[in-house]
């Protein structure tokens, strides 16, 4: 009997560990969420908007969504409160073209040779529209969260590739897999004047006419398939062709045209196409638009300017030697240089040269360095253009050309709690983002000015 005993306690000891570790380890292996999903930042400046400011306000933040926002609101009891003394509160900033986030395809056709240059397959010419760029989205990438650190809560992204990568999608800076990120799937189709590498088209003149070619095909495509499908009797079964299909909500105006162009002549080209076959533009990274906003303006198209800027004037150190070159005193040298300085000036005024002239924009940051958007959005400023009218271009105005201003853009009501706390304003030259809100997740911004601030300004009730 009492071994009989001993060995039942042995087997309901061993049970016991057994469960303790199953219990342990489904412990470790479930993803915990935040303590608590509401937040609360009190007594801070709140930008709702350009031109639409609230001293010492509170925004109550629960569920991933802007609960309220005002002056002396009521602080739940289950919020993670942030003090918000000296820290300024904005909307979420939108990047109208970015590659955040996106990876490059691991099989790269272009290295192959072709056996047809004159007639390459569309993968070999750079033709894949059929692409979305949610297969390649990386939510751990390092380009995520170096954006997400300048403010920037929501991008346009696209895929790499040639002529035609495939279809973008607006996406959050956060999130633990591809679909959590996305906000809109297939958003635009994008598109850049790239040519081919030793395959049709290989000039810029080459692209544009198979554009017009790839166009106008997809709609006799879609017009056959029309017929066919309204009377299948003794007409031909029309195959598929997934490159002509993705025009199809192109040709019916479900869906914009995203297409680069960096440079003046790139976006006469640009507007050319669009004239020409009429689909709906949203012209993006432009660098040169200067010149070509009457024609912008008259297009209806909708614009993203870039924030990379030309590099300006490095100031001379003391300790550095004057030149010895001849050629740097020379007439020539003083022409050719105040001809750059001018064309730098160009660049930097050219959002308030957009603003001036009435056409809404934003800003795309695909070819801008992360360590040089402040000091560009900063000289944007000193050429002309005005702090909210900048603040308007990072939230307001990607919003609404986006078709986003019921969601994204500023701090209202029912919105998604996109947010950039900053210390100082933003534009000030010594501002630092401190945290930033994505989708109603708080993300701290790691620095070693926001470090000494971090302990102080955050406080669980």
């Amino acid at each position: 009997m009492k071994k009989t005993y001993l060995k039942y306690v042995k087997r309901s000891f061993a049970f016991t560990l057994m469960c303790l570790s199953t219990l342990g380890y489904s412990q470790d292996e479930r993803k915990l969420g935040p303590v608590s999903r509401s937040y609360v930042i009190s007594q801070a400046t709140i930008v709702q908007g350009p031109g639409r400011k609230i001293e010492k306000g509170t925004v109550l933040i629960k569920d991933g969504l802007i609960a309220a926002v005002g002056p002396n609101l009521t602080i739940p009891p289950d919020a993670i409160q942030i003090k918000g003394d000296s820290l300024f509160v904005y909307a979420g900033f939108i990047d109208g073209l970015s590659r955040a986030g996106v990876s490059r395809p691991k099989d790269d056709i272009t290295k192959e040779k072709a056996k047809d240059p004159g007639n390459p397959t569309p993968e070999r010419a750079g033709i894949t529209p059929q692409n979305d760029v949610r297969n390649f989205l990386n939510p751990v990438d390092k380009s995520v969260e170096e954006l997400r650190s300048l403010g920037f809560t929501a991008a346009h992204v696209v895929p790499h590739g040639g002529m035609l990568p495939g279809c973008g999608s607006v996406i959050f800076l956060g999130g633990n897999s591809a679909d959590e990120m996305v906000l809109v799937s297939k958003s635009s189709l994008y598109s850049e004047l790239v040519i081919a590498d030793r395959v049709y088209p290989n000039t810029v003149i080459g692209v544009m006419a198979k554009w017009r070619e790839l166009y106008r095909q997809a709609s006799l495509t879609k017009t056959y398939e029309s017929t066919y499908a309204s009377n299948r009797t003794g007409i031909d079964r029309p195959t598929t062709d997934r490159v002509l299909e993705a025009f199809y909500p192109v040709i019916d105006k479900r869906l914009p045209v995203l297409f680069r162009a960096d440079k003046a002549l790139d976006l006469q080209r640009v507007l050319s196409l669009q004239k020409d076959l009429g689909f709906s533009l949203i012209a993006v990274n432009v660098k040169e638009g200067w010149d070509v906003i009457p024609k912008i303006k008259s297009s209806g198209a909708k614009v993203f300017l870039s924030l990379e800027l030309p590099e300006e004037k490095k100031e001379e150190k003391k300790d550095d030697k004057p030149s010895e070159s001849p050629f740097t005193d020379s007439l020539e040298h003083k022409a050719l240089e105040k001809r750059r300085l001018d064309f730098v000036a160009l660049h930097a005024g050219q959002a308030a040269a957009f603003q001036k002239a009435g056409v809404p924009f934003g800003f795309s940051t695909i070819s801008s360095k992360t360590k040089d958007i402040h000091s560009s959005l900063r000289r944007m400023i000193r050429s002309g253009l005005t702090e909210d009218q900048a603040l308007a271009a990072l939230t307001t105005n990607p919003a609404s050309l986006l078709g986003l201003s019921d969601r994204l853009g500023s701090i209202d009501t029912g919105k998604v709690a996109n947010l950039v706390i900053s210390r100082k304003p933003f534009f000030d030259e010594k501002s630092k983002v401190q945290y930033v809100f994505v989708d109603g997740i708080m993300y701290k911004i790691e620095s070693k000015e926001n470090e000494k601030a971090a302990e102080k300004k955050t406080d669980k009730p």
